[in-house]
């Protein structure tokens, strides 16, 4: 019997969650950047796996320390900038490293004082940069951005079975936590403003109030729809942004039923359930929008 031939398959590796907090004190009001940035590095990197040679690994130890260097170096404003320095340095100084992916999450400080925060609830910021030579990826998102509209929402008209027990709903509440991640168009459409002009700041902050009010504004006939509708919005109102893609969970509230104790319910008390869940998932795309690669991994 003639064994199969086994080659080593697609592979990486690198430093994962590393925390950073890096303070701005170069006046009384001082400014916080709160992140935890995850680096995968590929490239020529066969050798380390067949032989245990490692002439080309960076150790990921050095990747960790080159997060803290770099924040004192350069400082931390907005985290796609963070990012896009690290894995062009990691690139570029490294022989064997042909492509990055640098993850990062922000956590979010409310400002209390001129040096006084205070965490701003669950929600993230989150980008991923993917380098190499031939080209750049961005996308940017945020997770855990809780939104719920007490009406304005609607559920009928769906295939009943033996199975079914839902009723239908022509006034609900529709709740859901948001996960959005957004790519930005090529490289060129932004590299040459990006670091004077705020490009980051202002497309994160854009793309987050085009959700919200996509999710406010919109008579729901099914969480679907608003799905589309948040992507639409924000494509529509963001041309450097190229697709975007959104996860919303079904944040069920159930009417009690408060009849056993003589009193009714006019749709004002109501059940918070956390599991299960409905899981709608979908995305926007610009058409011609040019093809993702591994931007998206």
């Amino acid at each position: 019997m003639v064994s199969d031939v086994i080659t080593l398959g697609p592979n990486q590796y690198g430093k994962a969650e590393t925390r950073v907090v890096a303070l701005r004190r170069g006046t009384e009001r001082h400014e916080i950047a709160d992140l935890n940035v995850s680096i995968a590095l590929s490239g020529d990197l066969a050798d380390t796996h067949h032989t245990g040679d490692n002439s080309n690994v960076l150790p990921t130890d050095t990747q960790k320390n080159t997060v803290f260097a770099f924040a004192r170096k350069h400082g931390i404003d907005q985290p796609e900038e963070f990012g896009l320095l690290l894995a062009k340095h990691f690139v570029a100084s490294q022989p064997a490293i042909t492509h990055a992916r640098v993850a990062i999450e922000e956590y979010s400080w409310r400002r209390l004082g001129e040096h006084s925060f205070e965490r701003a609830g669950d929600e993230v910021r989150t980008c991923v940069v993917h380098h190499d030579a031939r080209e750049t990826h961005v996308v940017s998102g945020l997770r855990e951005l809780v939104l719920l509209n007490t009406t304005n929402s609607e559920f009928w008209g769906y295939p009943k079975d033996a199975y079914t027990t839902l009723p239908e709903a022509s006034d609900r509440i529709l709740a859901t936590a948001v996960t959005a991640n957004w790519r930005h168009s090529t490289e060129s459409d932004w590299a040459d403003s990006y670091w004077v002009d705020s490009y980051w700041t202002k497309s994160y902050a854009d793309a987050r109030s085009n959700l919200i009010a996509a999710f406010a504004e919109t008579y729901s006939y099914s969480l679907q729809q608003t799905l589309y509708e948040m992507g639409r919005r924000v494509l529509d109102q963001q041309s450097g942004l190229c697709e975007i893609r959104l996860s919303l969970p079904n944040k069920h509230h159930f009417l009690v039923d408060l009849s056993p104790f003589g009193m009714d319910n006019p749709g004002e008390v109501f059940f918070a359930a956390d599991r299960p869940y409905g899981l709608i998932e979908g995305s926007a795309l610009r058409q011609g929008a040019p093809d993702a690669g591994r931007a998206w991994e």
